[in-house]
């Protein structure tokens, strides 16, 4: 009798420990809006709460500076985001790493027209080359870097300009510009948009460094390892929540990286290095 009381007085404490307990704020920095992280990591974040046991709590943030800024307050707890946008954010608020999202055949490449004068990653010299967002790795500087790494200079042996994906492709089409950097699903999206034009390849680089998965500094430990732990111990139903949004698909195929070090994202400092930005303690514009 006497254990079944000390049993049912531990189910109590414990059902009120949960129910008290602050939540576990998990916030991404490319999607805006409630609605939207909701439509995306709806299904996550009820599995990652009854794998943990956590109370994970979904928090819109309206921009990179705002996650920073959200992690420095104490307000969001974990914050999923970019290589690129991790580096300034290691430098800003110096979070710890929980585990890395990967993202299959994440990688820069430049695309030209097929039947136009371009037939070499030479031939961009004097040139205009298009790039997407500022600051977003596989828009902007890991293209930079792929030219860079053909011995093609970034502000030097071509002129660099922004413009948004679709506008490009018209732009490359009507000779405008010679090339765009982009990436691999990008450029599957370009040629769905443009199917009476065709694109070639000049020059691809190398897998880029994952997304990955940070968590403020002082978070608890115990939350730290509990979510970490599953991330390890349960990945495939977990990937398989994250899957359930459509903006998510570009992990499908992917695992989750428990192996992950902050100098795997030193490629993305070189790539900052690149573009002229030797101070990550900001974010570009």
């Amino acid at each position: 009798m006497f254990r079944k009381l000390v049993s049912a007085l531990a189910i109590t404490l414990a059902t009120a420990f949960a129910a008290t307990a602050e939540p576990v704020r998990f916030a991404v920095t490319d999607i805006e809006g409630l609605e939207a992280l909701q439509q995306e990591f709806g299904g996550f974040q009820k599995e990652l709460s009854k794998l943990t046991g956590l109370d994970i709590e979904l928090i819109p943030v309206s921009s990179r500076t705002a996650a920073v800024e959200a992690m420095n307050s104490g307000h969001v707890e974990l914050v999923l985001t970019g290589p690129a946008e991790y580096v300034v954010m290691k430098q800003l608020s110096d979070p710890r790493i929980v585990v890395a999202w990967q993202r299959p055949d994440y990688f820069a490449q430049i695309a030209v027209l097929a039947n136009g004068p371009i037939r070499s990653i030479d031939d961009l010299k004097g040139k205009k080359v298009s790039f997407g967002s500022v600051g977003s790795t596989s828009q902007h500087l890991g293209p930079a870097q792929v030219l860079a790494d053909f011995g093609i200079m970034y502000g030097k042996d071509y002129e660099g300009v922004i413009i948004s994906r679709n506008v490009a492709a018209e732009a490359l089409i009507r000779g405008d510009i010679a090339a765009i950097g982009l990436n691999y699903g990008h450029l599957n999206s370009i040629r769905k948009a443009f199917p009476n034009a065709a694109f070639a390849v000049v020059a691809r680089g190398r897998d880029l460094p994952n997304d990955i998965l940070v968590a403020r500094k002082d978070i608890p430990e115990e939350v730290f390892v509990k979510v970490r732990e599953a991330f390890l111990k349960h990945g495939n139903e977990l990937m398989g929540a994250v899957l359930q949004g459509d903006d998510n698909q570009k992990f499908k195929g992917g695992i989750f990286i428990t192996d992950v070090k902050d100098s795997d994202y030193d490629y993305v400092r070189s790539m900052y290095r690149t573009i002229g930005i030797e101070n990550f303690g900001s974010f570009i514009n």
